[in-house]
């Protein structure tokens, strides 16, 4: 209808100015000798007729136009929802003319794009999310993998290292490779870990590996590690092949103590063999000689029998101190700590070993302090620790030798030594001399013993009474063994 309207007024404003022309003709005849002034003012009127008629016409497009530029504004100066939302009032039906499609194309094109950017935007949106819940999981698991004491490296199926958390450095030695060198084959210098690391990456499947290695630690010591090998496995469609794994993690687990342990089992177990084999054999050689007839006279039987008395009470000892350690180590020995005067417990336990000192001339000097010593103690366990150690010295004292016990008072403790004049020890045997079943090799011909004496001595001291013992040796000039204790007062 407006391009309709728009048509007419055009044909009529043709038609007024094709009459005005006429008229200015006619008159132009009309007045042919009048004068300038008189043509001028004829000549004027329908020049205004004709300002006039293009006038009126001219307006109304003039009008759209500025209404045109005012709804472009408003879509320039629109938001998405504006766009998206209120398509009446930046593209009006009332705009009319050819502005009408042009203003109303462009809105529905602007919209389209308003929608388009409210997608981006949105989608945007979400992956930042994502992005920032990824980092988030990516710094725990680092966290996690720092908080780790047993180290862990992750490889990718190039052989080269993705993760490796600080102990594994440590172990491994990675904080000394170059930045850019990530191949496990030139950074890592253990060929087991290579081959167990390989191994699990050409293998196709879920199952884990594991092996064991050896390594240094900073201090030069060999450590042994037992390392777990899994395959990081990709994801797959159902009924897709299965493919290599997209890596391997490695876990380290230090076994050197659970090593260690088991070769001191080992070496108890055939220690205990060998020292329980020596009675049994010298019983079942005499029982067996004795059975044969060969003691035909009474001494002869006398002295198989003495000898088969003697191992068999060898034997019982070793039993009994074996009992006796298994008893304090596993804590089911009952323990009935009570304050006692150290002093009256050592003099008893003088008493006790005075005679074996006598009967080998050793001199057994006491020299206890006058003050009154309150320990708190197992009256019972720490009397079998003194004569112990008054035992041994006596044992390794050469005839005419000198055995001293001595008592003081400390701050919160109260300690006493077993000082003798024999053989000494080295500064290896020092070392050592606590352990389970070891004996001195040149001093083993003095006297019999199990080894496992100064070893419960150490139980009784220091993981039942909380104390300590240690000792001080030279080699020919005797040693001295100094148990600490704590005090009534601190108990």
């Amino acid at each position: 209808m407006n391009s309709v309207r728009d048509n007419s007024m055009l044909a009529a404003a043709a038609v007024v100015l094709s009459g005005a022309l006429c008229a200015a003709w006619l008159v132009d005849l009309a007045l042919p000798l009048s004068g300038p002034l008189a043509r001028g003012a004829a000549l004027a009127i329908p020049a205004l007729v004709l300002g006039a008629a293009v006038a009126a016409l001219w307006r109304p497009f003039v009008q759209r136009q500025r209404v045109a530029q005012k709804h472009l504004d408003a879509l320039c100066r629109a938001s998405e929802e504006e766009l998206c939302m209120d398509p009446d009032g930046l593209a009006p039906s009332s705009l009319g003319g050819p502005w009408q499609p042009i203003v109303q194309k462009l809105r529905d094109k602007l919209a389209d794009q308003a929608r388009r950017l409210a997608d981006y935007e949105a989608s945007f949106a979400l992956m930042e999310l994502r992005a920032k819940r990824g980092t988030l999981a990516q710094e725990r698991l680092a966290a996690v993998l720092e908080g780790l004491p047993e180290p862990v490296l992750v490889t990718d199926e190039f052989g080269e290292l993705l993760v490796s958390n600080p102990p594994a450095d440590a172990v491994l030695g990675l904080t000394q490779r170059s930045p850019g060198d990530r191949a496990i084959a030139s950074i890592i210098k253990c060929q087991q870990l290579l081959d167990l690391l390989n191994e699990t990456q050409r293998r196709k499947g879920s199952a884990t590996r594991s092996g064991e290695i050896t390594l240094p630690d900073a201090e030069g010591h060999e450590r042994c590690y037992r390392v777990s090998a899994a395959p990081l496995a990709a994801s797959r469609a159902a009924g897709a092949e299965p493919s290599g794994p997209l890596g391997v993690v490695a876990v380290f687990r230090d076994v050197s103590a659970m090593k260690a342990a088991e070769r001191r089992h080992a070496e108890f177990v055939s220690a205990v063999s060998h020292e329980m084999k020596t009675p049994l054999a010298g019983i079942k050689a005499y029982t067996e000689m004795l059975a044969e007839g060969e003691a035909e006279d009474e001494k002869t039987r006398e002295e198989f029998l003495n000898v088969i008395q003697s191992q068999a009470d060898r034997l019982q000892r070793l039993v009994d101190n074996l009992l006796n350690l298994a008893r304090v180590e596993s804590g089911v020995v009952k323990v009935n700590k009570q304050n006692l005067s150290l002093n009256a417990l050592l003099e008893e336990a003088v008493n006790i070993v005075r005679p074996t000192a006598e009967e080998k001339g050793i001199d057994l000097s006491v020299e206890l302090s006058p003050l009154y010593l309150s320990a708190y103690v197992d009256r019972d366990q720490m009397m079998q620790t003194a004569i112990n150690l008054l035992s041994n010295a006596i044992k390794y004292t050469p005839q005419g030798g000198k055995v001293t016990i001595r008592s003081r008072n400390l701050e919160k403790q109260v300690q006493f030594d077993v000082e003798d004049t024999g053989v000494g020890l080295s500064p290896e045997d020092c070392q050592r001399v606590f352990d389970r079943f070891y004996r001195v090799q040149s001093t083993q011909e003095m006297a019999s013993g199990t080894g496992l004496g100064l070893t419960l001595a150490k139980s009784i001291v220091e993981d039942v009474h909380g104390g300590c013992i240690s000792v001080m040796s030279e080699v020919g000039k005797g040693s001295t063994f100094i148990v600490t204790l704590p005090s009534s007062v601190s108990a």
